[in-house]
């Protein structure tokens, strides 16, 4: 089986994390939702996720185990399956198409619910618009990290993820984007399994 924590760790990466921690204190945070907050604190070069950040580590420590079981990764563009560099993910935008009501993003969720079903990870960092149609659908999910950017929905549709009950990470601004979104993604990817980790 794949064990993704043992990717080799660039000299940089242990340096930016030796700075970050200096200058943060992540302490105080449950295993998990500390690997969420330092991987996108680190991809953004941004202490203010720490305090933006909205997670739960129960919810975490359930969709750690189904992505360590081969849960389907979902993204809602390819500048975030990108980020996701250990994991074959699916994005179906490319075969999307925008109508009436409807945005190519939010098509693409549609998509890549029908080929996915339930239980699987999605990752939003682009689209408010992919995150509301997500949440229309009974997909069911394993987790959403719901991450969208922007001064248009973006807010909304993540308040609205909160207020859905689904397993979820998600922050209260207008920031968010593909690298924190799969920065998300690759800190419970990258984080040992229990068993490993004793």
């Amino acid at each position: 089986m794949s064990r993704p924590w043992e990717r080799p760790v660039h000299p940089i990466e242990v340096e930016s994390y030796r700075r970050m921690r200096a200058r943060l204190d992540t302490t105080h945070f449950a295993p998990l939702t500390r690997a969420v907050v330092e991987r996108v604190v680190h991809s953004a070069a941004d202490l203010g996720y720490a305090t933006d950040l909205v997670m739960d580590e129960d919810c975490l420590v359930k969709a750690h185990a189904a992505l360590h079981a081969g849960a389907p990764v979902v993204t809602d563009v390819e500048m975030v399956a990108a980020g996701i560099t250990r994991r074959e993910t699916v994005c179906r935008l490319k075969d999307a198409e925008s109508g009436p009501g409807l945005t190519r993003s939010a098509h693409a969720i549609r998509l890549a619910y029908e080929e996915v079903g339930p239980g699987a990870l999605w990752v939003i960092g682009n689209a408010p618009t992919a995150l509301e149609e997500l949440l229309t659908l009974d997909t069911a999910p394993a987790l959403v990290i719901g991450l969208p950017v922007g001064f248009v929905g973006a807010v909304e549709s993540k308040q609205a993820l909160r207020e859905s009950g689904l397993p979820a990470v998600s922050n209260v601004s207008e920031k968010g984007g593909s690298a924190v979104a799969s920065a998300a993604l690759n800190a419970l990817l990258y984080h040992p399994l229990a068993k490993e980790n004793q």
